[in-house]
């Protein structure tokens, strides 16, 4: 190979490499991407830091009581919000676990306890019951209400759909608790 046809390959690897530096800038001159303030997935183990919370942050921790909610919910309601649900746990009676337990019966049952369920460690110790107000705090933030969760849901922000979905699971029991 002679001196001529290394220069001219020389040439073209110089000239690709300067075309794509300069596309790369030019580009990032028209299209300016602002890194989102919150991160769209959660990573588990990740916590925000402590100054972080902003107004709105804190105005969304007053849950609303669920209970009083309770009397005007809707089972039919219920069963159309929960197809956002229906892709990770069946609602059937002696159902099987998908990626997260079978709901059937899950009021007032001890939470972290459905059979044949591997449940975070922060579920299997928490150590009380699916009631009606704690049902109400996991569905609004799961991952905040109880940090550790395997539950990568972002929770059901409208208070009517938290009790229409909390009335419907009540449902699928063979003996519904009261909503009072």
């Amino acid at each position: 190979m002679d001196s001529f046809e290394f220069n001219k390959i020389a040439a073209a690897v110089l000239v690709t490499i300067l075309v794509v530096i300069g596309i790369n800038e030019i580009a990032s001159e028209l299209f300016h991407v602002e890194k989102p303030k919150q991160s769209a997935y959660k990573i588990e183990g990740v916590e925000v830091k402590a100054g972080a919370q902003t107004e709105t942050a804190k105005e969304e921790e007053k849950l609303t009581l669920i209970t009083p909610l309770l009397a005007s919910a809707s089972i039919d309601a219920g069963k159309n919000v929960f197809k956002k649900c229906a892709a990770c746990h069946s609602v059937d009676k002696a159902g099987p676990n998908k990626i997260g337990p079978a709901l059937w019966g899950v009021v007032n049952k001890k939470v972290g306890s459905h059979e044949g369920f591997k449940y975070s460690s922060t579920l299997q110790g928490y150590g009380k019951n699916w009631t009606f107000e704690e049902l109400n705090g996991f569905l609004n933030q799961p991952m905040k209400y109880l940090k550790g969760t395997k539950m990568g849901f972002a929770g059901l922000r409208k208070d009517s759909d938290r009790a229409n979905v909390i009335a419907y699971l009540n449902s699928l029991s063979d003996s519904p608790a009261p909503l009072k």
